[in-house]
């Protein structure tokens, strides 16, 4: 209603609204009844100004409040709801429900499904079918179900990571509607089109024909993408993409190693109302190599996650020499210097003791985006003919000057034509002195490089003046002759340094715009990615490679389903079906399959030809109003009676004047009572015995919100689990403040450690260290895994630790040890070796047995019924174990192995079972020891 989420049950009833007029008119007609004095001499009263007289008409603002009080008793008989359910056309008709599911609904996958659920209800109320058609299931064919097994299947359709064509669709879903006429469609949209929507939204048109159709879209935040990284000699940067521009205008990206620890993060900002930002990592490049999962925050979806391998990597650059091993010396070969300049942002490969014709063979073979030849001549023969190739297709070839390549004749793998022999400038034989170098002009990769004073040139290859020479210069000397000159061949580029590579002929590989200069030539050279997979031989084509990670719809990375096969070792498209985005290949040679392709981009569907209704997502649940509106109502009419009652004199007859101001005050005082702060209610005896007859889990409350919040997710989600997996059906987790609430009813208190909170209280530890004693157990979590130091006795040393300590010191507590092999722990219920949770590398420390002895050699046997009263792990239990409502994980996994969440659930059964039931594991495996024992 006029862009508003309201709507009414009744429409019609508002029809009334048409009768206020007539309402007023009558209301100012007839005036208040005047009231009649009896006193026959009135001629007596002719002359007499009355202190009070009784208006001929209903004053305004009595006429103004009546009216409103009808408008309020006809808007709620008419049933208002705010954020009403998205409403059928009729009551009798059964309804289709298009989904896209595809990794752009995941962000917003729970609001979706609560939009189809209530139109799920909908049905049910109405006994119609529905009929549940994800767009990404083109081969299965749609029938009609009842409205309950569509809700049960609701619950189970998860969202697709990798793109759906929706196209795919179309013959089934025409198919259905020619058989079934009297449907009606809703189409749940995400709103992104990649290419092929208009097509479809034109084919639904022609199918649905004359059917009502509703499209759902909008009222949620639009999808976001991740695209087109690159490793740019300066930085890393990615794409960032939507197709709505009415949100998501900023956010942050963050960048992940292999092990899912963070190295990084970016802001991103969109302008107006472009559809695509850029996010840029300025870290050091090694820091760079090591990103292998760029993501939105906060953004839940395979499309907002970009992995990247190897080929996002620096790119790599051959070197190859023309001098010999008699004349080449290590600290002054040409070599070196390119080497030292280029490590700092690229792979540099060195070709040694090999010809330079065989070593550009072998970079050639293996695909390097760029080769530097220093003072090669001319190379030829079959060698010769792939390195023109390799150029033509994209590669770039950098040379450097030298005696060798100043002696060649009628080599074309230059930009320019050279003079024969060069030109020697400060010799003795030469009345020319060394030249230093001339500004970068603006057209120049160069520019904005610093140029340096105290470089000269004493000797360099000469071009040949043409026309296009100056179009080819990229620097020069002061007195204008070339020192690089280059131009593009093909895709490729050529560029010639006249002078050499080392000290011979400039001091300019000594300075730091030698430096620069490579990096700007370097960034010229295309992506390894697009590099390698263009230039890919049929070999490596052959080559395929099986999936080992990959993502789901909400970006968390899983085992491989059963339906992904592998990829060519030099795949570089997009993600399908068959092939769903994540890694593929062995952990020392991953390959990064992504949701988008570096060239997709993100835009609106046009809706227009479908001519249907527009509904967004509900967000909330539908709100009742005509309750708040009769209320209204009511507290009108009541003002009406005593403005009346008043202006009837009324109130005077009834209240002396002087008790009017203690009247008012009593009044005040009885509105202000129900703010006073009230008493401390006494202690709910109810909720104890509650608490003796149901066994629940608690967590200590530490202050900290998000740690509090963690810690009951983390164990709602081991209850589920347990209910699961378990004969135990625990109760809702509670959340104790150990100074005062009763410990006694929990058999299992979790207490995570937040350095930085303050220490509890005397008291506090004193009534934890009494619950320890009479047989509770208290898991202490530090939570500091990854951050403690490296080395031996490092994981004490933790800041989680350190705080911990404070906090054990004012406690009796036993010896502790790890876990060791045949504890029980790791026998309760599951068979266990280690203890995960969040992070893999910390232990589990328990209550030391009692050292073996001949007498009594099995160890878990002896130790009776007894349970350890104290737990420490650094792992983040709850961390791994919490989820979200949708039942997604919270929080991710360090290193994030497929069943690392799976066995941190496990050992959370295992720990739980320990602390009910004891040592009941170890006594049923020591039965004839126990028995022979009892009958000493």
């Amino acid at each position: 209603m006029m862009g508003l989420p309201l709507a009414f049950a009744e429409p019609l009833v508002l029809l009334g609204l048409l009768s206020l007029p007539v309402l007023w008119w009558l209301l100012r007609l007839i005036p208040p009844r005047p009231r009649r004095i009896t006193f026959p001499p009135t001629r007596l009263l002719f002359d007499i100004a009355p202190k009070e007289e009784t208006p001929s008409r209903t004053p305004w603002w009595l006429l103004l409040l009546r009216l409103l009080l009808a408008a309020l008793l006809i808007i709620a008989a008419a049933g208002p709801l705010w954020n009403p359910p998205i409403a059928t056309s009729s009551n009798v008709a059964p309804i289709a429900l298009l989904i896209d599911d595809g990794w752009s609904a995941a962000a917003a996958w729970d609001k979706r499904i609560r939009t189809a659920q209530d139109l799920a209800a909908r049905a049910e109320t109405n006994k119609t079918g529905v009929a549940i058609v994800p767009l990404s299931e083109a081969a299965r064919d749609i029938s009609l179900e009842t409205p309950g097994a569509a809700r049960v299947r609701l619950e189970q359709i998860r969202p697709k990571p990798h793109t759906v064509e929706r196209t795919d669709a179309l013959p089934t879903i025409t198919r259905f509607l020619g058989a079934t006429p009297d449907v009606e469609v809703f189409w749940l949209s995400d709103g992104v089109d990649l290419g092929k929507s208009g097509e479809f939204v034109e084919g639904l048109a022609r199918a649905v024909g004359s059917r009502p159709i509703t499209v759902v879209d909008g009222g949620v935040e639009p999808a976001r993408a991740l695209a087109a990284a690159e490793n740019t000699a300066g930085a890393l940067s990615v794409k960032v993409l939507r197709a709505a521009t009415d949100g998501g205008g900023n956010g942050v990206v963050r960048a992940l190693d292999l092990k899912g620890l963070p190295l990084g993060e970016t802001r991103f900002a969109f302008t107006g109302g472009e559809r695509e930002a850029e996010a840029q990592f300025d870290l050091p490049v090694e820091i760079r190599n090591d990103i292998a999962r760029l993501e939105i925050a906060a953004e839940r979806s395979a499309g907002a996650v970009q992995l990247l391998d190897k080929r996002w990597r620096r790119r790599t650059i051959g070197v190859v020499s023309g001098s010999t091993a008699d004349t080449a010396q290590p600290l002054l070969a040409s070599t070196y210097y390119l080497a030292r300049a280029l490590n700092p942002f690229a792979d540099v490969r060195l070709a040694e003791g090999v010809a330079p014709a065989e070593a550009v063979r072998r970079f050639l073979d293996q695909n390097i985006p760029m080769v530097i030849l220093a003072d090669v001549g001319t190379i030829a023969g079959e060698v010769r003919d792939r390195l023109t190739r390799w150029v033509d297709d994209g590669g770039v070839l950098v040379r450097f000057a030298g005696p060798r390549l100043a002696a060649a004749t009628d080599d074309d793998l230059v930009p320019v034509k050279l003079r024969r022999g060069g030109r020697t400038l400060g010799g003795s034989l030469s009345w020319d002195q060394p030249q230093p170098l001339a500004a970068f002009s603006r057209e120049s990769p160069f520019a904005n490089v610093a140029v340096p004073n105290d470089v000269t040139v004493t000797r360099q290859v000469l071009a040949e003046p043409d026309s296009g020479l100056s179009e080819r210069t990229w620097a020069t000397l002061v007195d204008g002759t070339p020192l690089v000159t280059a131009t593009r061949r093909g895709k490729g580029v050529l560029v010639l340094f006249h002078v050499t590579a080392d000290t011979r002929w400039s001091n300019l590989p000594l300075s730091g715009s030698f430096v620069d200069m490579l990096r700007r030539i370097v960034e010229l050279a295309g992506s390894g990615a697009a590099t390698e997979a263009a230039a890919a031989d049929a070999r490596a084509q052959r080559e395929v490679v099986p999936p080992s990670r990959v993502l789901d719809g909400f970006g968390a990375f899983g085992p491989p389903p059963a339906t992904a096969r592998p990829v060519p070792a030099n795949y570089a498209g997009r993600a399908t079906v068959d092939h769903p985005p994540g890694f593929y290949g062995p952990p020392e040679g991953l390959l990064a399959v992504n949701t988008l392709s570096p060239s997709d981009r993100l835009n609106p569907i046009d809706f227009a030809p479908l001519n249907a209704r527009r509904e967004a997502y509900r967000l909330a649940e539908p709100q009742d109003l005509r309750g708040p509106i009769f209320l209204a109502a009511l507290a009108l009419l009541v003002l009406d009676a005593l403005v009346v009652f008043s202006l009837a004199g009324g109130i005077r007859r009834l209240v002396p004047a002087r008790r009017i101001a203690a009247a008012l005050l009593l009044a005040a005082g009885l509105a202000a009572a129900p703010f006073a702060s009230p008493r401390a209610a006494p202690a709910d005896d109810q909720t104890a015995m509650k608490s003796t007859v149901e066994t629940k889990l608690a967590y200590v409350v530490t202050g900290d919100a998000e740690a509090d919040a963690v810690s009951k997710a983390g164990l709602q989600g081991l209850t589920l689990f347990l209910a699961q997996r378990t004969a135990l059906e625990a109760g809702e987790p509670v959340g104790l403040d150990i100074g005062r609430d009763e410990l006694a009813y929990y058999p299992l208190i979790y207490w995570p450690i937040v350095p930085g909170v303050a220490r509890p209280s005397a008291e506090a530890l004193a009534r934890v260290d009494a619950y320890m004693k009479q047989g509770g157990t208290v898991l202490f979590d530090t939570r500091d895994a990854i951050a403690a130091p490296p080395g031996p006795g490092g994981e004490t040393r933790g800041p989680g630790m350190l705080a911990l300590r404070q906090i054990l010191g004012s406690l009796d507590i036993p010896e502790l040890e790890p876990v060791p092999r045949d504890h029980v722990l790791t026998k309760t219920f599951f068979l266990l070796r280690d203890f995960p949770g969040r992070f893999t590398s910390g232990q589990l420390w328990v209550e030391a047995l009692p050292a073996e002895s001949e007498d009594e050699p099995q160890r878990p046997a002896r130790a009776g019924d007894g349970v350890s009263s104290i737990l420490i792990t650094s792992n983040d239990l709850a961390g791994a174990w919490a989820t979200r409502p949708d039942n997604q994980p919270m929080l991710p996994l360090v290193p994030g192995e497929p069943r690392q969440r799976e066995f941190a659930f496990r050992a959370g059964v295992n720990i739980v079972m320990y602390t009910l039931t004891g040592n009941y594991k170890a006594d049923q495996v020591h039965v004839p020891a126990l028995l022979e024992r009892l009958g000493q």
